[in-house]
């Protein structure tokens, strides 16, 4: 049986952050937990199917690989992901479910390193449709906690040193017996750390971390789409007393434009032009996002909605050596607040019409003759 998709496994998005899928495998993973369900064999399968996805989606190595191969990534030697489900992932989500059901509060595990990675931070970066054509470094700003200088990340007072937690002797867990389970649960006077801190810092006051206003460069490759994301590698918050930072993931959305609408790597540009262009024929420049012009020739009796296809002057395509096209949609504009010489001009140009001058209209109107004549003549007027 073929495995399901590990992103639609947890309910998440390819785009989302490892903070909503975290948080989407713990609800879920609690809900399908075996101890819960007990005797339950559909929920002891998807609990295992969860711990696979997670077990790879949380990994940003393997994440890279699956969202390239598949699960092909992981089949024949390629990634080593085989053994999953109650493997190395089940320790982890065992204690995650069980401070999850009995309140033990704590999502840091550290052994009693005392070192958290930092949380991962989101830019929403909007661009015009010329910066994702040609591409562009672009300069941003933001707030971002790091690294305390004052301590060196340790969140101790200069010249003192964090120590051991008495209350767990630096583990950070401590275990509690509750009828025939042995539970661990997160220290409550060290947090999980493995340490406390007599003398914090007093430019961080113990976090190890302070807030500043960094300038970062983004390279934003020629092609990108709307919703794309670009990760910045721990450019995100610094972690807590010298842990490592967390990552930095660029959103960018694509602006509105005058002219041109795109659907890929193809643009579409809506043109009006006269009814005698487009009865008699004629041409037009039409700018192209490259910043040049292109002129588009217009046959007679051209006819509303009408596309013409100009090739290679559409958007490159992301990481490949080729170019969209660009489509010229015309529509044929209805004279407005004609003159008295302008009326008659035009009412004797419909005296002289034929069946060959508009054949879709005369086409038409025939059939729907020959319609009403099937009904015996009957109908109705609009008004």
């Amino acid at each position: 049986m073929s495995k399901r998709d590990y992103y639609e496994v947890l309910g998440v998005t390819r785009t989302c952050t490892e903070i909503e899928l975290k948080t989407a495998y713990r609800k879920l993973a609690m809900q399908h937990h075996p101890d819960r369900n007990p005797g339950d064999k559909d929920c002891e399968h998807r609990f295992k199917e969860l711990n696979e996805a997670y077990d790879v989606l949380k990994d940003g190595n393997k994440r890279a690989a699956y969202d390239r191969f598949g699960h092909a990534a992981f089949e024949q030697g390629m990634g080593g992901g085989q053994g999953h489900g109650f493997g190395s992932n089940f320790g982890d989500a065992f204690a995650d479910i069980f401070e999850g059901i009995f309140g033990m509060g704590g999502s840091q595990r550290g052994g009693g390193s005392g070192r958290e990675r930092g949380s991962d931070l989101q830019y929403n970066m909007e661009i015009s449709i010329e910066d994702a054509f040609r591409g562009k470094t672009a300069q941003i700003r933001i707030p971002t906690p790091v690294t305390c200088e004052a301590c060196s990340g340790s969140g101790a007072k200069p010249g003192t040193q964090p120590t051991t937690c008495a209350h767990c002797g630096g583990a950070g867990r401590i275990r509690h017996q509750q009828g025939f389970f042995t539970l661990e649960r997160t220290c409550p006077a060290c947090q999980g750390r493995g340490q406390t801190i007599d003398n914090p810092c007093t430019s961080c006051s113990g976090s190890g971390r302070v807030t500043r206003d960094r300038t970062l460069s983004v390279n934003i490759p020629p092609g990108v789409e709307d919703g794309t994301r670009i990760r910045l590698s721990s450019e995100g918050e610094a972690g807590l007393r010298g842990g490592p930072a967390g990552d930095l993931y660029i959103f960018l959305s694509i602006a509105s434009h005058t002219f041109f609408q795109r659907d890929g790597a193809d643009l579409y540009c809506r043109v009006p032009i006269s009814m005698v262009t487009a009865a008699l024929g004629g041409d037009f420049e039409v700018p192209t996002v490259d910043g040049s012009k292109s002129r588009v020739k217009i046959p007679p009796g051209t006819q509303s909605g009408k596309r013409f296809r100009l090739a290679g002057k559409g958007m490159p395509v992301l990481r490949a050596k080729r170019m969209g096209d660009m489509y010229v949609q015309v529509t044929v504009e209805t004279p407005q607040n004609l003159t008295k010489r302008q009326r008659e001009l035009l009412a004797e140009f419909e005296s002289l019409s034929s069946t060959d001058t508009q054949p879709e209209s005369a086409g038409f109107f025939s059939k729907v003759k020959e319609f009403i004549d099937g009904l015996g003549g009957g109908g109705s007027s609009a008004h």
